[in-house]
């Protein structure tokens, strides 16, 4: 079937990477790639392009066949052949790419200046270090600028140059490296502040209780105190507003990290040359505007936004790498399907599917556990708001049964809910016997049963020993508790990921969930 879900994190063909890299490489990639070997005119050399058209058309590395399509190698010869061909296609890889990466246009120019400095020719060199010192300030390459400015003053304290002879010149040299090496050491202690928070995020999720409240809030006062926060260049800027993206979203401030997220966009929009050199790190800030818009319910902000994202694919969609193209898949498609469940258009998420599988399968080399996890939770609640159960047992079943350990176990705990209401609405009670207690185990397991997951199991308990008689009291008891629930900012995360009161409503008022979203969409 089309729509059913693809377990990428369980193939494991994709375990060479002379493989990985060969697949991952362009139709023009590698065109070029044979183009450039067509220089090289040793027989060892054609050995190895040989090589290169049989693992071309491999999804695995498969020793054997290698060697029976390719008779002249000996199999003592392979090891250092892949070696020498994985060179190569990163050789010819870099030519394609230094056109296209401003970092490694300096890179190739400060290596041309280290050459000529061991010729001797160190003033040619200080040229080409005080042409590429120009081009990193510009771009913000503040590593690469450290590195330039280093190199100058290592040239001119060994020699008489030029530059001695300017007034002050050697004095603005020293000044510009010790501001560079205060922006490295102050935008890696903001790097390292949002690695933690996010780590923190992506291990347990949003916060649950007091206590995960304390240790974020404590771990981030703590790190920020240690770094400064005025006259920032490029790059810190956008580190420190990531930093309080992640605190306020792990602390589930929505409206704050809206905020940020949109001065993380402005500093871009400001600076639009680093949208093309930073396709990423621009890609990021406009998702959790998105993100948050979503989980604000601002439905016609979201759209604006949701199109600025489209926009920005259409003008820079040719010259993005695939890491680039990839972000832009995983955010855009993120940002379609929450579209949908905002505007209750269920039948048309669910025929966006197909092709968010289809890109799935196309980056599997490329997808992380969490990637698919939220994906298939997102989904899952298409076919939910659709009332498709079937379908919906599909997607809940296949994240329950992805081997990621504790990776988001909130997701995972959330998923086996889900899993128990679609058997309640196919009438499996004798199962329903069986699940409740395993669910709670398990929850209790990862330590994750809160209020919402208590009150919801009740519920669910309540419907199956009442299974013969009708149900209407208990859906209104139930939609009287998760109101109370939705006042209470340690619960406020369970109601986000869990929205039950759609599907309460419905049967409340005897309509479908879709019927019962679209009418309050059209009060608000």
């Amino acid at each position: 079937m089309t729509n059913m879900p693809y377990l990428p994190l369980m193939d494991t063909n994709q375990d060479d990477h002379l493989v990985s890299l060969i697949n991952a490489m362009s139709k023009a990639e590698k065109r070029n790639f044979k183009l450039y070997v067509n220089r090289l005119s040793s027989k060892s050399d054609a050995k190895f392009v040989q090589l290169f058209n049989v693992v071309d058309r491999l999804n695995r590395w498969e020793e054997a066949l290698i060697l029976k399509k390719i008779p002249t190698i000996q199999k003592a010869q392979l090891a250092n052949l892949k070696r020498h061909l994985y060179k190569q296609i990163l050789i010819s890889l870099r030519l394609i790419h230094i056109q296209k990466n401003v970092d490694i246009q300096i890179r190739e120019q400060f290596d041309f200046a280290r050459i000529l400095y061991g010729k001797g020719l160190y003033i040619q060199g200080l040229k080409i270090l005080d042409r590429i010192r120009q081009i990193a300030e510009e771009n913000h390459q503040d590593l690469l600028l450290l590195e330039i400015l280093e190199f100058q003053k290592v040239i001119e304290e060994r020699h008489i140059t030029r530059s001695r002879q300017t007034k002050n010149k050697v004095e603005s040299l020293i000044e510009a490296s010790e501001t560079s090496s205060k922006i490295i050491q102050n935008s890696t202690k903001l790097s390292n502040l949002k690695i933690e928070i996010h780590g923190f995020y992506i291990q347990y999720g949003h916060v649950k209780n007091d206590r995960d409240i304390f240790i974020v809030k404590e771990l981030f006062r703590k790190r920020l105190r240690k770094i400064k926060l005025e006259g920032l260049s490029f790059f810190e800027k956008v580190y420190l507003h990531q930093c309080y993206v992640w605190y306020y979203y792990t602390l589930l401030d929505f409206e704050k990290c809206l905020s940020d997220a949109q001065k993380w966009v402005a500093i871009f929009e400001n600076n639009p040359s680093m949208k093309k050199e930073e396709p990423e790190l621009y890609l990021r800030g406009e998702h959790y505007c998105l993100t948050c818009l979503f989980n604000l319910s601002r439905l016609p902000a979201f759209k604006r936004n949701l199109q600025r994202l489209e926009q920005f694919e259409t003008v820079y969609g040719e010259e993005l790498k695939m890491v680039s193209h990839i972000i832009y898949f995983l955010y855009f498609s993120t940002a379609k399907l929450n579209k949908h469940y905002l505007e209750a258009s269920f039948k048309e998420g669910i025929a966006y599917v197909p092709s968010i599988l289809e890109k799935i399968k196309q980056y599997k080399n490329h997808l992380d556990p969490h990637r698919i996890l939220v994906f298939y939770y997102k989904i899952a609640f298409q076919y939910f708001g659709n009332e498709d159960y079937d379908t919906m047992l599909d997607y809940v079943n296949a994240i329950i049964n992805m081997e990621v350990g504790q990776l988001r176990e909130d997701l995972q705990g959330y998923a086996r809910l889900l899993q128990l209401i679609a058997h309640y609405e196919k009438a499996n009670f004798e199962l329903l016997d069986y699940l409740v207690p395993t669910t709670v185990r398990f929850l209790e397991k990862m330590k994750e049963l809160n209020e919402v997951q208590k009150r919801t199991l009740d519920f669910l308990k309540k419907l199956i020993k009442n299974r013969n008689i009708g149900h209407q009291k208990l859906f209104a008891a139930f939609r009287e508790e998760l109101h109370q629930l939705a006042k209470n900012s340690n619960t406020r995360r369970a109601i986000l990921y869990l929205d039950l009161m759609p599907w309460v409503e419905s049967k409340i008022q005897r309509k479908s969930i879709r019927s019962v979203m679209r009418a309050k969409l059209r009060k608000a």
